[in-house]
């Protein structure tokens, strides 16, 4: 073999042999990686960049009467939370040989039909869904569908739909939270909610009440303000804090962009954090550590929650449908500058 040799064309034999394993065990570790241990799939993707072997990506999604492309469906692409998400699954499923199209949920016009289209036909080959609120009646149609792409919840999903998923406990999360703020000494402890109809805003303000609830606290209905888990909901909650005569100390956030908006806003006003009130994020998306003051946050492993997504999805595509079980992957508070004891009154 010789690779300097302009009349050279490496072949999935010459892949093997500098691999030392099979043209089989090759073509599986290109077409189908979660059938091959992790050193194995290395050994052959080392073998490829030796041998200057070049995948046909098209010829196989051929043989396979695949298109040799996934679609993410994210209900917000201007919110910086999905990211990481993202990367992560575009990491996983490049090196499997898919492209990776990325579709907005809240597209003013179409979106309905769009979905729709990518649910029940064959432009993509699965799709990995970000958005449980994606309405129902598409998904009863999905089901009876006989032809139809495998789909992976991830994030958020739809309740009693059946198909996998990878989560984290968002119940959990908030209750790391609150607990952080009672740790602290808050005993009057508010909540800016997410969209009401949000199967993450349901999820944090179960964990909310129950952490209030265990520790003996009131729940105030005041005290929880609406939101929608934008930079600009945060602003209108902080104005809805400012006009309440009996503030909480702690404010728990369902989500980073909310606190970073309601903090900029009460900064506007002369309101200290952490001096005159303590705010508590959720994802810990990038601009957390770096806003004033640093945002104590719960951490999402948002990497980790795409690449289990797309590893979950080749799962499906290669027919290991039974082999697929969801996933709850784990959060944990990271402790920053926001937060700290309660003001003397």
């Amino acid at each position: 073999m010789n690779r300097h040799d302009p009349n050279f064309s490496p072949k999935i034999i010459d892949v093997a042999r500098a691999a030392g394993v099979s043209t089989a065990t090759v073509s599986r570790a290109i077409t189908n990686p979660t059938m091959v241990t992790e050193a194995t799939r290395a050994a052959v993707m080392a073998a490829i960049a030796e041998t200057g072997y070049i995948v046909n990506h098209a010829a196989r999604n051929l043989r396979r009467q695949q298109t040799g492309g996934i679609v993410v469906l994210v209900p917000n692409l201007s919110n910086p939370f999905f990211s990481q998400i993202l990367s992560g699954v575009a990491a996983v499923m490049s090196e499997a040989g898919f492209n990776v199209l990325v579709a907005d949920t809240q597209q003013p016009k179409g979106a309905d039909l769009q979905i729709a289209q990518y649910l029940h036909n064959n432009r993509a080959d699965g799709l990995i869904v970000l958005d449980g609120a994606i309405p129902e009646s598409l998904f009863a149609d999905y089901r009876r569908t006989r032809s139809r792409p495998p789909v992976v919840f991830a994030c958020e999903w739809v309740e009693g739909f059946g198909e996998p998923s990878v989560t984290i406990d968002n119940a959990e999360g908030a209750m790391l939270a609150v607990n952080h703020l009672i740790d602290l000494g808050h005993r009057k402890i508010g909540h800016v909610l997410g969209p009401l109809d949000n199967v993450l805003t349901i999820k944090r303000r179960e964990g909310t009440i129950s952490a209030l609830e265990a520790a003996g606290l009131p729940v105030h209905p005041d005290w929880f303000f609406e939101g929608d888990f934008s930079l600009a909901s945060g602003v209108v909650a902080a104005r809805a804090w400012l006009a309440t005569s009996d503030r909480p100390t702690g404010v728990f956030c369902s989500s980073d962009a909310m606190a970073c908006g309601f903090m900029a806003e009460l900064h506007s006003h002369g309101v200290r954090v952490p001096e005159d009130v303590s705010v508590v994020g959720f994802d810990d998306i990038e601009i957390a550590q770096h806003f004033i003051p640093k945002l104590t946050t719960i951490h999402q492993p948002r990497t980790a929650i795409g690449e289990a997504a797309a590893r979950m999805l080749l799962a499906r595509l290669s027919g290991n449908s039974d082999d697929v079980d969801s996933v709850r992957l784990t959060v944990e508070l990271v402790r920053r500058d926001s937060t700290g004891a309660p003001p003397i009154r």
